[in-house]
């Protein structure tokens, strides 16, 4: 399935990335990110699954350890795409300011989002 971005992290700095966030559940059919909108927040899947959706073409399904919102942020940009909750989810949220502090400050996870984002980029 989906391989963790907190994979590339040291234990400490996963735990550090978990606890910056807020955990939240998500319903099953629930949007949490739409195409067009701001790049305000990100979400890491820490159970369920969800369709990434471009145009209402499925383009991906992600899991556990996936961040989900990621690129925006980290581009610069408006949504691309809208993620779709197609289980019931547990995820831990994230303001853009704390993504954005996380990757100063946990070097590793930068250098994950970074590259998650670009891959994102070029699959679009």
């Amino acid at each position: 399935m989906t391989e963790s971005i907190l994979d590339a992290l040291e234990p400490a700095d996963a735990e550090r990335v978990l606890a910056a966030g807020k955990a939240l559940t998500v319903p099953q059919g629930w949007s949490p990110i739409a195409a067009g909108t701001p790049a305000d927040k990100a979400y890491l899947i820490t159970e369920g699954e969800v369709s990434v959706r471009k145009g209402g073409v499925e383009i991906a399904t992600l899991g556990p350890g996936a961040v989900v919102g990621e690129s925006a942020i980290v581009n610069r940009t408006l949504r691309t795409a809208t993620v779709v909750a197609v289980t019931p989810l547990k995820v831990v949220h994230f303001t853009s300011e704390r993504i954005e502090q996380l990757a100063d400050e946990v070097p590793a996870f930068g250098a994950a989002l970074r590259a998650a984002a670009a891959g994102r980029l070029q699959g679009s």
